[in-house]
């Protein structure tokens, strides 16, 4: 079982999540490959247009924007499949093929032979009750990230809306944020494109909880 890291109140979670919110957006936008600086997400983020970055890369940073506002806004609703369903909507709002509602059909992952199959509602709520029984909410929301991930549930945004549930997971029971720094990227994406192809979480799981977990100290 993997020990919480970090143990602190809902409060001093969710004051860590806004404080460096900023650097939240930044890490995922980067994940998702937006080319975008953080003194530009910062500005963006502050409500001042940049004409640097791509209106695509703006619609990213405010849709993440509005999913974190409704996590703070939502840290003692039970995480279920709507609530997933909720934040996948405010994730890919005008960027995907349909947004808040499971896929219909099949998708491709760049760099992988891996298909994940379609989505089927009572398979996904037998699979997240038994995640949802996990003790420890560190290892609930890492696995809860690698199984949701894998699957893609939505048309787009996964990665960003795994991050957002598993940060759910996380604030709510004191343990941290679940963040992928940008300087961490390269190696992410190579133990993902792992994950995908062989379906064995030992390494990215334990890798995951070594880097990508952080928080604060509190007296």
């Amino acid at each position: 079982m993997l020990t919480p890291k970090f143990k602190l109140t809902a409060e001093q979670n969710i004051f860590l999540a806004k404080r460096n919110m900023v650097d939240y957006v930044y890490n995922s936008a980067k994940l998702e490959g937006c080319n975008v600086t953080f003194p530009e997400t910062q500005t963006i983020l502050n409500g001042v247009n940049v004409g640097s970055v791509t209106l695509n890369d703006i619609q990213t940073i405010l849709n993440l924007r509005d999913a974190w506002k409704f996590l703070f806004a939502n840290t003692k609703t039970p995480f279920d499949l709507p609530f997933i369903c909720k934040i996948n909507e405010y994730i890919s709002r005008n960027e995907s093929l349909e947004w808040g509602a499971l896929r219909t059909g099949k998708v491709g992952i760049s760099g992988t032979d891996y298909i994940p199959p379609v989505p089927e509602k009572e398979q996904i709520e037998k699979e997240l009750k038994k995640i949802n029984g996990i003790a420890s909410a560190t290892e609930r929301a890492i696995e809860f990230f690698l199984w949701s991930v894998r699957a893609q549930f939505f048309w787009d945004g996964n990665k960003r809306t795994s991050t957002l549930c598993a940060n759910k997971i996380l604030i709510e029971n004191g343990e941290g944020i679940f963040t992928v720094k940008d300087s961490l990227v390269l190696e992410f994406n190579k133990l993902l494109l792992a994950w995908y192809n062989t379906a064995d979480r030992n390494v990215i799981k334990q890798w995951l909880y070594e880097n990508c977990i952080v928080g604060m100290e509190c007296g």
